[in-house]
């Protein structure tokens, strides 16, 4: 056993996303008590492709005594992970939310400079605005900017419609309660017979809401197009991140 490259998992950072799960090509990760953890040095290849996919900084490389990549044995895991989750890598990735604990803000909104005259006009566009809804050969997609939003992003984000939502077509969904595989073939349906000119996606910090820019990324990959992607994450406070 020599020493060598290979990642490190910060658990003190780690909020059990699992965004780094399905962008490890050896299948070296797994969610274990809401934390990512190597399963075998021998499956860690050490170049850190998930690095890039840790919202949380999380993953780092690092350099000690570590059994040898065995790249055989990698081919062996694949196949067993393969054949456990029936061809669908979603299964296993956690759609858990660590942080689905119960906030209680009522004493901390203020009601200076509120006014009940206050009227603001709606930025929407188009209807249906659920993504399982929406067909993907509506008129509405032809040449637009994509807006794709978290279902809870709109509740908590007060500018909204004026912010993100105005001159953007809208989809909404969310990665915890909604089949993920669905909302990948229709997004990338979408990509594939419009085009499609850039895309927003908005979501929750909380960790289960990054399922969806997984899910965003994956069809973009699919559909064989190159689309502008900006992502933008709320905090539960209202906040943009």
């Amino acid at each position: 056993m020599l020493a060598r490259k290979i990642i490190k998992i910060d658990e003190a950072k780690c909020n059990g996303c699992g965004l780094c799960i399905p962008n490890c090509a050896e299948g070296a990760l797994k969610i274990v008590n809401e934390k990512a953890r190597l399963i075998s040095d021998k499956f860690c290849d050490g170049l850190g492709a998930c690095l890039g996919h840790c919202p949380q900084d999380a993953i780092t490389i690092e350099e000690r005594d570590a059994e040898d990549f065995n790249e055989e044995a990698v081919k062996t895991h694949l196949n067993e992970q393969k054949h456990a989750s029936s061809n669908n890598h979603f299964k296993d990735v956690p759609f858990t939310c660590p942080r689905s604990r119960i906030i209680d803000r009522r004493d901390n909104i203020s009601e200076k400079g509120t006014s009940k005259n206050i009227r603001l006009e709606s930025e929407l566009r188009q209807w249906p605005i659920q993504l399982n809804l929406v067909p993907a050969h509506a008129p509405y997609l032809k040449n637009a900017d994509l807006l794709i939003a978290a279902d809870c992003v709109p509740f908590s984000y007060a500018n909204f419609h004026i912010d993100f939502l105005r001159g953007k077509t809208l989809v909404m969904g969310c990665p915890k309660f909604d089949d993920a595989e669905h909302y990948i073939k229709k997004l990338t349906d979408i990509l594939k017979m419009n085009n499609i000119k850039s895309i927003t996606l908005v979501n929750m910090e909380v960790p289960c809401c990054f399922g969806l820019q997984q899910i965003t990324e994956e069809a973009i990959k699919n559909s064989g197009k190159i689309t502008p992607l900006r992502q933008t994450i709320i905090s539960v406070h209202g906040e943009k991140q």
